[in-house]
């Protein structure tokens, strides 16, 4: 058991995933136990929130039309009242200004009261600057001007509803659509707009002269709007930007023919908001805390604490779930456990030489899965295992006889035995190079097994590369009486040419090799619908069904006793394979035993490759 426990052992983790789940459950149903006190509890927090948010909107507004807090008892009061909270005004270093109630204070207050930086969680009159839109400072109006411009929002407006001589134009005529639903709103400043569908009307074709004249300031709005424009123009001086002129939705444009870039477009709206609460700071509340809490304590309104006797149930209840939990967690774990075990010796074992370590399947879960696989792995090494040796002793077996004919015959002529003639050495040279095309082939196959063989591929035109080829062994053919025939129907192949002439070539060496005097060796090549197959058939002695399978094997051969006398590495169609593999394609062979041999290498086509519309056009016949 102790070694199942140790650091970052599958039971230590089901173990923690257990405690997860159990605190989670326990959550789950402390949820479920006090479900009926948390609605009332968010009925609350919401209840509180709200109030919250009225008590701050009011009092901002208080400070965006008061110079200071001097009146404001009265308000927090009433606000205490109806809300039923503890309200307290304090400056910055948490002075009383007015409160509702005595009592401690809070470590934190509830919000900052600042007409100029507004607190857009908990009010909604936050305009340009964040500064509120009821602190109008300069901007407002005196009776004569709000009269005035009340006279021209009525003109606008009976202008909008009036009627339409001849027939409505449409707004790509120069019109905009009649809004019969607009109104007059008065701003804070008690400027009229007209709004409709909660949308400013800007202007209307028909009412250019009345929007016009409603739009322009006032001498009131023209005076501090030239005051905000020497505060703003002042702070642009500081930055060399040009200067600028402001309007009274709070844009600005350029007042001279100095271009502002893009880049400085940010720096003039700092200025712009800067300058609009520098103008407007003398006529608002100073920044104040607010604190609001439950009458007769410090605490926020919302807080909830448990009893110490709710935390002691539900600590008991958790103790008990965990208990559960990690008993049903252990006796799980330990049955999961037992076959990882198992596995992880036989893998000891298989690591350390023993090839036939196995383990035990039982049942049909993924456990069970994990060790069939394990088993059918085992296999498998042992069958690679047994192929590397037979591999090795096949590549000694190669190389042995040409070096110990090499070896046999220069020390015969080192000790004077027989003398070192040029048939002698033509002997000697044609063993070294059949000990050269064995380690030549095995270098292929290496590059091949690692992925490294590498293709430079182009169009080949296929009758032309088969009659190269053919052309190469034709004196190979004409030596052993064998007829060589090329037939290849007309069209291209993306593929490297030098491993394909390769390809082709050790089949055509293979298959000269197995077909007696007088036979007939056949190329040819066929395109289908996506792929092009190019078969080299002779008239041999044919493969066994029942070895076919082994032929593309390394070192293989169907008699092992001609390996010396028909030549060869053994290596040849295993490189054909890899070759046809590299290029996407497969290599088969076929053919009834007594009949010849018929080897095919099925390639990817060349992209817009189509059936010859003809068939093939045989080439020359190359006879011996």
């Amino acid at each position: 058991m102790a070694e199942w426990c140790g650091r970052g052992s599958l039971l230590v983790r089901l173990l923690a995933l257990s405690v997860v789940i159990s605190v989670l459950s326990i959550s789950a149903t402390a949820w479920l136990a006090v479900r009926d006190t948390t609605r009332a509890l968010q009925q609350e927090r919401g209840r509180a929130l709200a109030d919250d948010a009225r008590i701050y909107d009011a009092l901002l507004g208080h400070a965006a039309t008061h110079h200071d807090w001097t009146g404001v008892s009265p308000l927090v009061r009433s606000l205490a009242a109806d809300t039923e909270r503890r309200i307290v005004l304090t400056d910055r270093n948490r002075t009383p200004l007015a409160a509702s109630g005595a009592g401690a204070l809070p470590q934190r207050a509830s919000a900052t009261v600042d007409p100029l930086a507004v607190d857009t969680d908990l009010a909604g009159t936050a305009g340009a600057g964040g500064i509120d839109a009821r602190a109008t400072g300069p901007y407002q109006l005196p009776d004569a001007e709000r009269t005035a411009l009340r006279r021209l929002a009525v003109r606008a407006l009976d202008c909008l509803h009036g009627p339409l001589e001849p027939a409505p134009l449409t707004a790509a005529e120069g019109l905009l659509p009649v809004r019969t639903d607009a109104e007059i709103v008065v701003a804070p400043s008690g400027r009229p707009r007209i709004v409709s569908r909660g949308a400013t009307v800007i202007s209307d074709a028909r009412c250019a002269g009345e929007f016009d004249a409603l739009a322009e300031p006032t001498a009131t709005e023209r005076q501090a709007l030239d005051q905000l424009d020497d505060l703003v123009n002042t702070c642009l001086g500081r930055q060399r930007i040009p200067a600028v002129r402001t309007d009274l939705d709070g844009q600005w444009t350029p007042a001279g023919s100095g271009p502002i870039t893009a880049e400085r477009r940010d720096d003039v709206d700092g200025c712009v908001a800067a300058a609009r609460r520098t103008q407007i700071a003398g006529h608002v509340a100073p920044p104040v805390l607010l604190f609001v809490t439950d009458p007769g304590t410090p605490a926020p309104v919302g807080a909830f604490d448990l009893t110490p006797a709710n935390r002691l149930r539900i600590f008991g209840v958790a103790g008990v779930v965990l208990l559960v939990a990690v008993g049903v967690t252990v006796l799980v774990g330990v049955r999961l456990v037992r076959p990882l075990h198992a596995l992880t010796a036989a893998a000891g074992r298989m690591r350390n030489g023993d090839t036939t370590a196995r383990v035990r399947v039982a049942g049909r879960d993924e456990i069970a899965r994990l060790g069939t696989a394990f088993n059918e792995m085992a296999e498998q090494r042992c069958r690679v295992e047994q192929l590397r040796r037979d591999m090795v002793g096949d590549i000694a077996h190669e190389m042995r006889t040409p070096v110990t004919n090499i070896r046999g015959w220069l020390e015969a002529a080192e000790d004077g035995v027989v003398e070192l003639d040029v048939d002698l050495v033509s002997s000697l040279l044609d063993e070294a190079l059949l000990l050269q095309h064995v380690i030549d082939d095995l270098q292929d196959l290496a590059a091949a097994d690692a992925g490294e063989l590498t293709l430079h591929r182009q169009q080949v035109e296929l009758p032309r590369l088969l009659r190269e080829v053919a052309d190469a062994f034709a004196p190979a053919a004409e030596s052993a009486g064998v007829a060589l025939v090329v037939d290849a129907a007309p069209g291209t192949l993306d593929a490297d040419p030098i491993r394909l002439r390769q390809a082709i070539g050790n089949l055509i060496t293979n298959a000269i090799r197995h077909t007696p005097a007088d036979g007939r060796v056949t190329l040819s090549a066929r395109h289908r619908a996506a792929y092009v197959e190019i078969v080299v058939a002779d008239t041999g002695p044919g493969i066994p069904e029942e070895q076919r399978e082994l032929v593309f094997e390394r070192f293989w051969r169907a008699e092992k006793s001609r390996s010396r006398r028909t030549g060869g590495s053994g290596l040849g169609l295993a490189i054909v394979r890899k070759i046809a593999e590299s290029h996407g394609g497969t290599s088969a062979v076929s053919g009834a035993a007594g009949t010849g041999a018929v080897f095919t290498l099925r390639l990817p086509a060349a992209s817009g490759q189509a059936d010859p519309p003809h068939g093939p056009v045989p080439l020359p016949e190359v006879r011996p």
